[in-house]
């Protein structure tokens, strides 16, 4: 197994995920992401190369995380950072508007497909006695605006399940959760169209750093990093 530092990162096809894995490369770790996206996924792999991996793979569906963290954790070990960035969001609209389909799919991804990256990876980590865990949350996991109840929902349980995760651990481990801030992405364009906003590529290369420097101090820390 190679001696530097690995990241697992869920989302990386797309957005603020795709940035963080061009940015996190930059810093001398080894990048293990995953994303939905083939043909974004075959740009990584051709713009990064090994010995950073990326795979499809849809963290909705559990036996299909559990199966690329098999893969992974003997291929690489525990990772040393995992990163729950993927995620979606609603259509607009009143929660009395939205599908059951739709509400079962932004549950299935922001919460229950960061549920799945933790049951798949954590056990390593902790055998292995070390890493963090970083769960992207958002400014509506702290507070709600008409229209994305849905959203909101699944990122305040996020802040929930960090919380609760972090006293769970054993000491040499932490759990943060992470919001971004205001970046000018596809799904922020969707919400809030006339926002101006950083780049991603501009975010991810100021929180790349701060990303890989948290240790157990932080565990339960809900953090903000703004560019």
């Amino acid at each position: 197994m190679n001696g530097k530092r690995t990241v697992v990162l869920t989302g990386a096809t797309a957005g603020i995920g795709r940035a963080l894995a061009h940015a996190l490369a930059a810093h001398d770790v080894i990048v293990l992401g995953c994303g939905r996206d083939r043909t974004a996924l075959a740009e990584l792999r051709a713009a990064l190369g090994p010995p950073h991996a990326f795979a499809a793979v849809d963290i909705a569906r559990p036996d299909d995380v559990q199966r690329w963290a098999d893969d992974l954790l003997a291929s690489h070990g525990a990772p040393d950072l995992l990163v729950n960035c993927a995620g979606i969001i609603n259509h607009l609209a009143p929660l009395w508007q939205q599908s059951a389909a739709d509400i079962d799919r932004i549950v299935d991804i922001n919460l229950k497909g960061t549920i799945s990256t933790i049951r798949a990876f954590v056990p390593e980590m902790i055998a292995r006695g070390r890493g963090v865990i970083v769960n992207f949350s958002s400014g509506w996991g702290q507070s709600v605006d008409p229209d994305v109840t849905p959203y909101c929902a699944t990122k305040w349980a996020v802040e929930g399940l960090t919380r609760g995760l972090a006293l769970e651990l054993p000491s040499d481990l932490a759990a943060v959760a992470l919001s971004p801030g205001v970046v000018d992405t596809a799904m922020l364009r969707a919400c809030l169209p006339d926002v101006a906003a950083p780049t991603p590529e501009a975010w991810a290369r100021l929180a790349a750093p701060q990303l890989l420097a948290l240790d157990r101090r932080h565990n339960g820390r809900s953090i903000t990093i703004s560019a």
